[in-house]
Parts: structure tokens; C-alpha cells; sequence
């Protein structure tokens, strides 16, 4: 990071203390803490329910400050893993620096620091979607030499009191503006407060989603990140959902990230763009089009898609929003542009000369050459989805499809340039591998392709059968079935699961 882009930092420790947050050290943070007055420090760290859980410490005086900077604190991990004993249940936590922010919302000046998991034993908690994800970033960059970058599209609903003014039209509500996006200030604070909490936001805007129900509205609203490393990336979707129900707590209005609010709306995904990057340069694109190495990674993630919904769909509703029609995916195939795929290669910025110098013919282009933002797009999960361990798996089937004998023959095979959903590409459709339409099929989509998973040391055998146990109870085999055209159970089932991950 040089200095400019210091000084553009909206993250408050990184202008003070002049460097990028990935250098920060613990006399880094105790400094910040002294020079700004600093009274209290959170430990945040995410359990088994994806949510962040808190450790509140007052600071007593430097030695105390410290301790917990470098020797961190025991927990009890049965209280946070189902998969861990009551009779050896002490974890520690440990606070990894770079993640450092102050939290916008508290009275008295505190520090927010994510925390990792660590066993009796001193060493990382095995079977921790945060050291699973560790573990995938440092098997896939030995394996194959890439560096793999990730981002986050973080879809959710406000539901307020209907105003009865400036009401906009039922499902109409893409990129609308304030006074027809009524919540369009929530999003803009949010927006600040994840960049101030070192979030890269990319943009944010009102989504499809808008429509009145029972006297109460319901907006739908995305916040779109900026590829970065995985873990970063994880984080920040982590922190960013923490902020935005924060917002709507100060607000009084309900957030939900659910994956379905209610039957022929727009339902809340939580997409996920990819890319390889070598010596910092992006490796998606070769000779102007999509490269050999983008198109392995898309066939292995393919390959164990349906799969991967055990962790990016994990409750009952997600599978009420995998319905074809509604711009969510129910086939494994992948596509240019093409909104009814599974991975959708988006626009990568090719040919932005041109048209900075047409739309500004007097202006004069900057004349810095920009590397390709090309990204892959895996349009599947929702907001129920189990973050670290959705990203883990995504790396893992990148890493799958790059060693992959036959990846480009079935990414070919793959390729679908239509929507599949029209009459006319029928054929196409019913030949097509569909998605899992429960949870339970879910759970056994990923014990038939758990080798792929297992193989590397990345995920551990309990927490895949830990998470093929929990899947497996929802007894849902039939559930798309038994509630069709039943509205009170359907709200009945939306309003149990409206607060998920």
C-alpha cells in the first residue's frame, strides 16, 4: 500500500499509524490505543451460527492491554461448536491484528479485533472455519503457484412501516434513488462504517426487491466489495452484516439476509466473484478472452457445485429461492453475462479507453494502464451461508478444477450462451445436472463428493459429517412440495429463519 493510498484509507488506524493494515503489531495497536484514548477492547470472533460473538475487556492499565494483545483468552468452545465436549471445552482466542477497527458504536471509545480459535495445546482449532479457510490459501497458492482473490455481493431486506408516499413500483427497485429508495441512507452509512472498518467497498445500490405486504415495506439493498484476499474478504462480509443489522437496531426497522422474504419476490443472494492473480497481475484473462487457467477453475467448482450448498444454503427457505425464473441458478452450467447460470462471467472492463475518451471527448483520459478486473461469478449462495466455510469450499474447487485432467473439456461441455429457461433451450435445460432442492439433498450431495473436500487436509471428516447432521435435520426432503400455494406456512417458515448467519 503506498502513500496515497494511505492517506485515501477511510480505516482509522491505518492514517494514524501510517502503514497498511497488514503490518500492524501489537506496539502498533497499544500506540493507537494510547494516542486516541481507547478505553475498552472487543475480542469479535464467529461460532458455529456465522454470527460474531463478543469479549468485552476494560483496560485496567498497559500490562494488563498487553496480556490480552498477546496471550489473548479462554472461552468456552461448547458453547460455541455443537462438535466440541463439555468435558474439554477451553479454547483461546487470539486477536489478529490487521483486523483491528474502531467500532462506530459504542459510547465509550473501544477497539474492535476479530479473533482465531486455538486449542489446549497452543495451536489452531482443527476443525475452525477460520483455519479451514487458512489452511485452503496456503494448500491452493503451494499447489498451483495462483494467489486466489475473492468479493462479496451482500444482499438483504429493510422492512419498515409503509410511508404510503413515493411508493415504487412492486419488484421495480433496481438502482432506484431516494425518495423511491427510502432506505437509501441506511445503505450509504453502512457503506462508511465498513470502509472505516477496513472494508474495500466497491459501490452500493438499491436491488429488485421493493414491494408493500400487511401495511409493511420491504427494500431490498446490495453492498458490492472489491476483490481481496480471501481471508479479508470473508471478514468483511462478516463485519458488514454485523454493521447493518447495527444500523437497523439504531434505525428500528429489521434487516434480514434471508434467502427469501416471501414467494414471487426477489430473494437475497450472497454472490461470490473469484480470481487468480500470479506476481499481482490477474490471470483470468489470456489474449483478450477467458484463460485456460479461469475456465479449470470454473469446471472444478462446478464439478462439486451441488455440493457446495452445504455451505451457502443452509437453511430451508434457501431452497425457496433456487426456483428457476427468478435469476437464481437451479442448473450446474456457466455462462458471458448470463444471469441464469450458475458462474457467470461478468464484463471485465475491456475496451474502457474507448469509451472514457467517447463519453468525455474533451476531457483527456488518464493515460495509466489498468490490469484486467476480470472476475468469475458464483451466483449460487445466500445469506445463510456459513461464510469462511463457503469461501474454503470455493477455493478448494478451484484447486479441484486445476488439477482436473479433463477441466477444459468440461468446462466446454458446461458453457451455455442462452437463457436456459425460455421454451426454445428446453433441450438444453434437461441436460443439464440440477441443483440440490433441500437441505437434506444437500447433505448427501457433499457426502457423495466429501473426498474432494477431505483430500487435501482442508476440511476435517467431523466437520463434514458435524454439517451433514445438521443439514439432515431439517427433514425437508418434500418441503417445496408440501407448502406450495400454503401462504401461512410459507410466512410461518420465512419468519422462523429471517435471521440466519
Amino acid at each position: 500500500m503506498n502513500l496515497k493510498h494511505i492517506e485515501l484509507s477511510q480505516n482509522e488506524l491505518v492514517k494514524h499509524l501510517q502503514k497498511p493494515a497488514s503490518e500492524f503489531t501489537c506496539d502498533d495497536i497499544i500506540r493507537f490505543i494510547e494516542d486516541r484514548g481507547i478505553e475498552m477492547v472487543n475480542f469479535r470472533y464467529v461460532a458455529e451460527d456465522g454470527k460474531l460473538k463478543t469479549l468485552n475487556f476494560v483496560i485496567n492499565n498497559k500490562e494488563y492491554l498487553e496480556t490480552i494483545l498477546t496471550q489473548g483468552e479462554r472461552v468456552d468452545g461448547s458453547s460455541l461448536f455443537s462438535f466440541i465436549e463439555a468435558g474439554s471445552s477451553d479454547l483461546y482466542v487470539m486477536p489478529k491484528y490487521r483486523t483491528a477497527f474502531v467500532d462506530p458504536f459504542a459510547e465509550i471509545p473501544s477497539l474492535n479485533i476479530i479473533c482465531s480459535f486455538y486449542n489446549s495445546n497452543g495451536k489452531p482449532l482443527e476443525s475452525s472455519p477460520e483455519y479451514m479457510l487458512r489452511k485452503a490459501v496456503s494448500v491452493f497458492k503451494e499447489e498451483t503457484g495462483y494467489t486466489f482473490k475473492a468479493m462479496g455481493e451482500l444482499e438483504y431486506y429493510v422492512i419498515s412501516e409503509d410511508e404510503q408516499f413515493y411508493e415504487g413500483i412492486d419488484q421495480k427497485g433496481y438502482h432506484s434513488s431516494t425518495p423511491y429508495a427510502k432506505w437509501e441512507m441506511l445503505r450509504v452509512e453502512a457503506m462508511k462504517l465498513i470502509a472505516q472498518a477496513g472494508g474495500l467497498v466497491k459501490y452500493g445500490h438499491s436491488e429488485v426487491g421493493s414491494f408493500v405486504k400487511d401495511g409493511i415495506y420491504y427494500e431490498q439493498q446490495e453492498i458490492e466489495f472489491l476483490p481481496t484476499y480471501v481471508e479479508d474478504a470473508a471478514e468483511q462480509l462478516i463485519v458488514a452484516k454485523w454493521i447493518i443489522r447495527m444500523l437497523g437496531y439504531k434505525y428500528g426497522v429489521t434487516i434480514s439476509f434471508a434467502p427469501k422474504i416471501t414467494v414471487g419476490k426477489a430473494g437475497s443472494g450472497l454472490h461470490v466473484h473469484m480470481m487468480l492473480e500470479k506476481d499481482g497481475k490477474n490471470q483470468m484473462v489470456s489474449e483478450g478472452s477467458l484463460s485456460d487457467a479461469a475456465k479449470k477453475m470454473i469446471a472444478g467448482i462446478l464439478d462439486i457445485a451441488d455440493a457446495l450448498t452445504a455451505f451457502g444454503n443452509t437453511i430451508p427457505t434457501s431452497y425457496l429461492r433456487l426456483v428457476p425464473h427468478q435469476e437464481a441458478p437451479t442448473n450446474v452450467c456457466w455462462g458471458d453475462r448470463n444471469r441464469s447460470v450458475l458462474i457467470r462471467v461478468p464484463l471485465g472492463g475491456i475496451g474502457a479507453a474507448e469509451m472514457i475518451k467517447d463519453a468525455n471527448p474533451k476531457g483527456g483520459a488518464l493515460n495509466i494502464e489498468r490490469d484486467s478486473k476480470q472476475t468469475v461469478e458464483f451466483r449460487v449462495p445466500d445469506g445463510s451461508a456459513d461464510i469462511y466455510l463457503l469461501i474454503t469450499g470455493l477455493v478448494v474447487g478451484a484447486l479441484h478444477g486445476l488439477k482436473m485432467q479433463n477441466a477444459l473439456e468440461k468446462a466446454a461441455a458446461l458453457y451455455v450462451d442462452c437463457n436456459i429457461f425460455k421454451d426454445e433451450n428446453k433441450h438444453i435445460l434437461e441436460n443439464l445436472e440440477q441443483l440440490p432442492i433441500s437441505c437434506c439433498e444437500s447433505a448427501d450431495r457433499l457426502n457423495a463428493k466429501r473426498e474432494v473436500f477431505e483430500k487435501y487436509g482442508v476440511f476435517t471428516h467431523g466437520l463434514i459429517d458435524n454439517k451433514i447432521k445438521i443439514l439432515k435435520s431439517y427433514n425437508d426432503e418434500r418441503l417445496s412440495e408440501l407448502l406450495y400455494g400454503n401462504d401461512e406456512q410459507i410466512a410461518a417458515l420465512v419468519d422462523k429463519y429471517l435471521h440466519v448467519m
